[in-house]
């Protein structure tokens, strides 16, 4: 009897009870394949987010990462340094650049990665256009090889440019400026024309700019190694000199004044680059040091290079050019220059100038 009370008694419980107990297994099962199925996003959001980490980092500097070819190169070894007779970094921790102290191959295959063009400007007013042939023939050979180049011509004769084929990834672009009177004022006013079309142009279509003169050529190979954010090039005359045989402007009312105890080295103003920034940053201040000595009826000595030096004594450049990089050849052959990459051309200065200021420069 208890026994069949019992039964009857728990019949009724599970039929009083059935709802809900149905109720709660489906929560139990919803329960659960909402909780494998929060797993299975969880494992894509991580996923995709692990996915997304990787893509950043195979990114450098917005630029996809590419794989380089194996490099069989000699070590670089600590107690070993590539040169000892001579100075390899300022005091600003600027490298020197001369040869034997950089590997191309290694620099060629970062800045290709890099996908770098270089803007290469020349100034050939007047007569100055002879010295085109010679320059861009040159430089086709020597300068920046495997790399995209712009050869920036400022002429006021843009039909007497040479009519040459320039290797693939080159191109000559013309651009034609005012002419002066005086050639003190022509070199005077390529601070002004850089920083115009820095500003204007360069920034939008080069990396790096690298101003030189066209009365010059290339001997032996200038390229990657050269290229930072402002460099400068140590003038042949005065690699040794100490500071006070520095032909500075000493004249405290200029622009360019520069005091006998201040100064690093002596650099000269036809060899100068750096990024378009940094170059119109440049040529911009020394456009206006310029113009301000004007208004005061001063001419700095040297010219845009004196102010150049100025400029260089307070903004410090970021890598510095050895004279291997600028040469004349009637200072000889000194053991300490390895190479010679660049040269002045043989000229009569007074037949390419004006005949009222033929003054060497």
């Amino acid at each position: 009897m208890q026994t069949d009370h019992r039964k009857t008694r728990i019949k009724g419980l599970f039929s009083k009870y059935r709802v809900l107990l149905i109720f709660g297994l489906c929560l139990f099962i919803l329960g659960y394949f909402w909780q494998a199925s929060k797993g299975s996003w969880l494992k894509r959001k991580i996923s995709i987010l692990c996915d997304t980490q990787r893509n950043k980092t195979n990114v450098l500097h917005g630029l996809p990462e590419i794989a380089l070819p194996r490099m069989v190169y000699s070590k670089p070894h600590i107690f070993k340094p590539p040169r000892t007779d001579v100075l390899t970094m300022t005091p600003w921790l600027a490298p020197i650049i001369w040869d034997g102290t950089f590997n191309l191959e290694i620099l060629n295959e970062q800045f290709r990665q890099r996908n770098t063009t270089i803007g290469l400007t020349v100034f050939a007013i007047k007569k100055y256009v002879v010295f085109l042939q010679r320059f861009l023939a040159t430089a086709e050979t020597y300068f920046m090889v495997g790399h995209r180049v712009k050869y920036y011509i400022f002429t006021d004769r843009p039909e007497a440019i040479p009519n040459m084929n320039v290797k693939e990834g080159r191109e000559i672009v013309p651009l034609r400026v005012q002419n002066y009177p005086r050639w003190q004022e022509i070199s005077m006013r390529r601070m002004e024309m850089l920083s115009y079309y820095s500003q204007q142009r360069f920034i939008h279509e080069v990396d790096f700019l690298v101003c030189v003169d066209a009365d010059m050529q290339f001997s032996n190979e200038v390229g990657v190694e050269i290229l930072s954010e402002v460099f400068g090039t140590i003038h042949p005359g005065f690699y040794a000199a100490e500071r006070q045989a520095f032909t500075y402007e000493r004249r405290s009312t200029s622009e360019a004044y520069i005091p006998l105890d201040e100064g690093d080295f002596y650099y000269c103003g036809c060899f100068f680059g750096g990024t378009v920034a940094e170059v119109h940053k440049l040529t911009k201040k020394c456009h206006e040091a310029i113009m301000a000595d004007k208004s005061k009826s001063l001419e700095a000595i040297w010219h845009e290079e004196s102010h150049l030096n100025k400029y260089f004594v307070y903004h410090k450049p970021t890598k510095i050019l050895s004279p291997e990089y600028l040469w004349d050849n009637g200072l000889g052959s000194p053991q300490f220059l390895k190479k010679k990459r660049f040269l002045t051309v043989p000229k009569n200065h007074a037949a390419i100038r004006n005949k009222r200021n033929s003054n060497l420069k």
